[in-house]
C-alpha cells in the first residue's frame, strides 16, 4: 500500500463502484478498499435466504420456499431506465458485457386506491382510466407537445420559453388538473415532491422525454433490471476499473483518513501501512463526522407467491403512489421482481414498498403499498439513516456519496455519482473518453 495514487476509493457500493469505474477510465490512478468482505455495501444482494432470514433475526425458511442458494434478495432494489444514465455509462463503459437485463414489465401509479397503467403516448392517453374524456384530449395534447420539443429548435417551443417558464405554467397552458398534475410530475417525471413546479419547465420535459424514449426501447416498460439482481453491478464496475489499472483491496479495515495541510486528505491508514493520495471517494459510514442526518428511509422486503392484483399477472413492476394521494408529502415506492430474473425460486416474487419516513410510525405509513400486494408470507422491514455530506469536499478533497433515497428506480443515484464526479475532477464526465470496445485487455 505504500504507493502514490490520485483517488482511493472506500467503500464497494453501486456508487463508489461506478465512481471508481468512470476515474479509472478516466486515466486516474485508483485503489479501491472495503472494509467488508463483499461488494454492494448496503445496497448488497444477499445469497442464499436463509441468509436474508438470520440478517433480520427470523427463522429459518421452510421448503416451500424452495432452494435457498435459488434466491438474490436486493437490500436496495432500483430499476435501471432504458435511455438513463446508468444504462449509458454501461453501454459507454463496456460493463454490459457482464450483465444481462431483462426489461420490468409494468409501470403503474395509484390513484383512489387502485392502480392503472402509465400512460405515456397519445394511444394510451385516450385509453386510460385515470382521466376523464376532455382531461384525456388535452394531456394527449401535453404528451404531443413534449414529443415534438427539441431543445434546440425553439419553433417547438410553441410560444414558450421553457428555460424561464415555470412547470405550473406549462400544465396551465394546457389547461391539466391537479390529477393529471400528479401522475406526470411523479410517475412519468419521476419527482418525489412538488418542489419542481416551480422550477423552469426544461428540466420536466427533459425527464418525461427520457421515460417515454426509455419506454420505446423495450415497449413493455421504461425500465430494466439485471438477471441475479443488482449485486452483479458493483462487480461490473470493479472489473471494468481493473480493466483500466485500478487495484482492489476487500476485507481491508480503514483506519483513518490521513489529513496533511490545511485539511487536505493525504493518505488512507489500514494498521500499519498507509496509501497516500490526492483524493478519497466515500460513503457516509466511512466519515460519520463529515455528514449530516438528513431523514430516514423505509424500507420492506416482501416475499410473495403470487403477481400483483391489477397488473396483468406481471412478473415485474414498478409502482408510484404519488404523495396527495395518501395525504403525505413524499411518495411511496413499489416495485416487483420474480423468478424470471433469476432472484428467486420459481413461482415466487420479491416485492419491495419504500418511502422517506415522515412520523414515528414509519410501518403504518407504507400500508397502502403494502395493501396492493395482497397476502404477504415474510416480511423484513428496515429503517435506515438518510445522510448526506456537510460540504462539497473541495477543500478536503474528500467526496462524499450521499445515502441511498427511497426512490426504486436509478436516476437520483446517477445524478449523485455524476454530480461527485464533477466536483472531484472539475469537469463532466466526457462519455466519449471511453473506449466503445475494450481493447485486448482483455481478450
Amino acid at each position: 500500500m505504500d504507493e502514490e495514487y490520485d483517488a482511493i476509493v472506500l467503500g464497494t457500493g453501486l456508487k463508489e463502484c461506478i465512481l471508481s469505474g468512470m476515474l479509472s477510465v478516466s486515466g486516474k490512478k485508483v485503489l479501491h478498499i472495503d472494509r467488508n468482505k463483499y461488494y454492494g455495501g448496503e445496497s448488497a444482494s444477499i445469497c442464499p435466504l436463509e441468509e436474508l432470514f438470520a440478517k433480520f433475526n427470523v427463522p429459518n425458511p421452510d421448503e416451500t420456499y424452495g432452494r435457498g442458494r435459488d434466491w438474490n434478495v436486493d437490500l436496495i432494489p432500483k430499476f435501471l431506465m432504458a435511455n438513463g444514465q446508468l444504462v449509458k455509462l454501461l453501454i459507454h463503459t463496456g460493463v454490459t458485457r457482464y450483465l444481462e437485463f431483462k426489461s420490468v414489465e409494468g409501470s403503474y401509479v395509484y390513484k383512489g386506491g387502485k392502480i392503472s397503467k402509465v400512460p405515456v403516448d397519445q394511444k394510451e392517453a385516450l385509453a386510460s382510466d385515470l382521466m376523464g374524456m376532455f382531461e384525456k384530449r388535452r394531456f394527449r395534447n401535453f404528451l404531443i407537445y413534449v414529443q415534438d420539443f427539441q431543445e434546440n429548435d425553439p419553433r417547438t417551443w410553441k410560444d414558450f420559453d421553457p428555460n424561464k417558464a415555470t412547470m405550473q405554467a406549462l400544465y396551465e397552458k394546457f389547461g391539466l388538473d391537479n390529477n393529471t398534475r400528479d401522475f406526470t410530475g411523479h410517475a412519468l417525471a419521476l419527482y418525489r415532491d412538488d418542489d419542481y413546479l416551480e422550477q423552469p419547465a426544461i428540466q420536466t420535459i427533459r425527464r418525461i422525454k427520457l421515460y417515454s424514449e426509455s419506454l420505446a426501447r423495450y415497449g413493455k416498460s421504461p425500465y430494466l433490471y439485471p438477471m441475479y439482481g443488482l449485486g452483479e453491478l458493483p462487480q461490473g464496475f470493479a472489473r471494468l476499473s481493473a480493466i483500466y489499472g485500478g487495484t482492489y483491496m476487500l476485507d481491508k479495515p480503514i483506519d483513518e483518513i490521513v489529513l496533511g495541510e490545511g485539511g487536505r486528505v493525504v493518505g488512507v491508514r489500514s494498521g500499519s501501512e498507509t496509501a497516500k493520495c490526492k483524493q478519497v471517494y466515500c460513503d457516509p459510514s466511512y466519515v460519520m463526522d463529515r455528514v449530516r442526518k438528513k431523514g430516514k428511509v423505509i424500507r420492506c422486503i416482501c416475499l410473495i407467491d403470487h403477481p400483483i392484483a391489477s397488473t396483468k399477472d406481471a412478473l415485474s413492476t414498478q409502482i408510484i403512489i404519488p404523495q396527495k394521494q395518501v395525504g403525505r408529502n413524499s411518495d411511496i415506492y413499489v416495485s416487483l421482481v420474480s423468478y424470471t430474473h433469476q432472484v428467486a425460486a420459481k413461482g415466487w416474487f420479491i416485492a419491495m414498498v419504500s418511502t422517506t419516513v415522515e412520523t414515528d410510525n414509519p410501518e403504518s405509513e407504507i400500508k397502502p403499498g403494502l395493501e396492493l400486494l395482497g397476502t404477504i408470507r415474510q416480511k423484513f422491514v428496515s429503517v435506515s439513516d438518510y445522510y448526506e455530506p456537510t460540504d462539497a469536499g473541495l477543500e478536503s478533497q474528500i467526496f462524499i456519496s450521499e445515502s441511498y433515497d427511497a426512490t426504486t428506480h436509478f436516476e437520483t443515484t446517477c445524478l449523485d455519482v455524476l454530480d461527485i464526479f464533477k466536483r472531484g475532477t472539475g469537469e463532466e464526465f466526457d462519455f466519449s473518453k471511453i473506449k466503445h470496445e475494450l481493447g485486448d485487455e482483455e481478450q
